[in-house]
């Protein structure tokens, strides 16, 4: 049995332990004057005798008495082990990610494309977000929830991973996809309220402007940060031909970034314009750093008192001392 004791309560009564060495030196002293003297004729019959086990024990019972004194002051100087530890509180922010999903998302000017660059980018903001509640809104000529707010990364990886270009009538219904977007976060009670939107396009679908979308998240207290995905000019952006093939053919980049820039700043949020696939990601890693979750952590030590074990050991010392004296060194008068 091993004790890893870490402090005591009530170290000052070890001193008591001191008291010990003048009962030892008594006792040392009082064992080599001898015992009581008797008068003899002569000891020639006992002096080939043996000694018994009872002469070779005959100082068991003063250890185990002094073993006790000890084992009682160590209970009273009252041991203790410690344990450390510490509560964390995290404070995350809801974020849901809006993503435009239209048909000019296969435009080849990201590689291997708009869509799937965003679809990945969005992938690694995901992990990076340990401690928020994230959800997806994917929009085109309408817009629908593909994931709800959630904690569960795995989930959302996989919805993340489900996402295609086409899920939706074909259009741009940004000011739809925001409004989807808010309605998630209008009943959350998280600190922060983030809303990502990733568009490539101009607005032509839907019942409800960006603009008012974005005076309504100021409203609720909801940041919005735009993403503008695209290069600037042409890009080879997909079309069919009469035989219903997809082909791609050089379009000018139109982009509504006057629109994008004042949602974003009358929510509070930034605007960003992405022309490839390493901007986009620093977009993602600027808003990593912009949105960080807040996580409060308290230190403490609980003690655990270990005298218990003390008493009980100089309780069982005592014990043998008796049973050593009196029963194993019993003298008959």
């Amino acid at each position: 049995m091993t004790f890893d004791i870490t402090r005591f309560a009530n170290p000052w009564v070890l001193w008591l332990l001191f008291l010990l060495l003048p009962v030892v030196a008594y006792y040392v002293y009082r064992t080599l004057q001898g015992g009581a003297v008797i008068q003899v004729s002569t000891v020639a019959g006992v002096e080939g005798a043996g000694k018994s086990f009872r002469y070779y024990l005959r100082h068991l019972p003063f250890v185990f008495r002094c073993v006790a004194y000890g084992l009682l002051v160590f209970a009273l100087a009252r041991p203790q082990t410690s344990e450390y530890g510490s509560n964390s509180i995290t404070e995350g922010i809801d974020i849901m990610l809006t993503i435009d999903v239209s048909s000019s998302m296969l435009a080849r000017d990201l590689k291997p494309d708009r869509f799937t660059a965003a679809r990945e980018t969005a992938a690694k903001f995901i992990v990076d977000r340990t401690n928020d509640r994230i959800g997806i809104v994917v929009f085109a000529g309408e817009a629908f929830t593909q994931c709800p707010l959630t904690t569960d990364k795995r989930t959302l990886l996989n919805l993340v991973s489900q996402v295609r270009e086409g899920m939706v009538e074909d259009g741009t219904a940004i000011g739809s996809g925001l409004a989807t977007a808010i309605n998630r976060l209008r009943e959350s009670n998280a600190k922060s309220k983030v809303i990502i939107l990733l568009t490539d396009g101009v607005n032509n679908s839907g019942q409800i402007t960006p603009v008012n979308a974005g005076e309504i998240a100021r409203t609720l207290g909801i940041k919005v940060y735009t993403v503008g995905i695209g290069t600037n000019g042409m890009a080879p952006s997909p079309r069919y031909n009469i035989w219903g093939e997809i082909i791609f053919v050089p379009e000018r980049v139109e982009l509504d970034e006057e629109m994008l820039t004042e949602i974003a700043e009358m929510t509070g949020g930034k605007y960003f314009r992405a022309t490839d696939n390493n901007s986009l990601e620093e977009v993602y890693d600027t808003i990593n750093s912009l949105e960080t979750s807040t996580i409060k952590t308290s230190d403490y030590t609980l003690y655990h008192e270990k005298y218990a074990v003390f008493v009980l050991l100089a309780l069982g010392f005592l014990v043998l001392e008796f049973i050593v004296a009196r029963v194993m060194l019993r003298r008959i008068p």
